[in-house]
């Protein structure tokens, strides 16, 4: 393993067997729980992640840390799951995955934008803020942060008033 950490080396590791499985590895940690350890590893792709995905991924993780002998001889519970709401948005496919989703998007100068997501691509975001568009460069962000909507804006939906034309 040389100077890399431990969480590291299993990212490095991981990372093309949840490749191979059509996912995006996006976070690796390792909890002490007890006299056991638990290793943490959340997948996520678009589209989002099912059961059967998830089943799949952990029995490959599992034989590639058998293989590797990463987490050595003491008892480890593996959890594979895909990331909540709650997950800060830092990556472009972060903020692509989230389309259409009301979010509040942290400034470098310290401002604070919110906004629905219209479009997202490698260069930056597109939010509906108070109905103007607004392009915001991923340089620009230090992350976002989806809002939790307890009715969220469905544009397939029927006319308010129950005009239908």
């Amino acid at each position: 393993m040389g100077s890399a950490s431990p969480r590291d080396h299993l990212m490095k590791l991981l990372e093309p067997v949840v490749a191979a499985e059509g996912l995006d590895l996006e976070d690796i940690t390792v909890t002490q729980a007890g006299k056991r350890r638990l290793l943490r590893v959340i997948v996520d792709r678009d589209g989002g992640v099912s059961l059967d995905d998830v089943a799949d991924v952990s029995q490959a993780v599992s034989a590639a840390l058998d293989d590797d002998d990463s987490m050595g001889t003491q008892a480890y519970t593996l959890e594979v799951s895909s990331p909540g709401v709650d997950r800060p948005l830092t990556e472009p496919r972060h903020w692509r995955r989230a389309a259409k989703r009301l979010v509040k998007a942290e400034m470098r100068d310290g401002s604070v934008v919110e906004g629905r997501i219209l479009a997202a691509d490698e260069n930056g975001v597109d939010l509906d803020v108070a109905g103007a568009a607004r392009r915001l460069d991923y340089q620009d962000l230090t992350r976002g942060r989806v809002q939790v909507e307890f009715r969220r804006f469905d544009e397939d939906e029927d006319d308010v008033d129950g005009d239908e034309g």
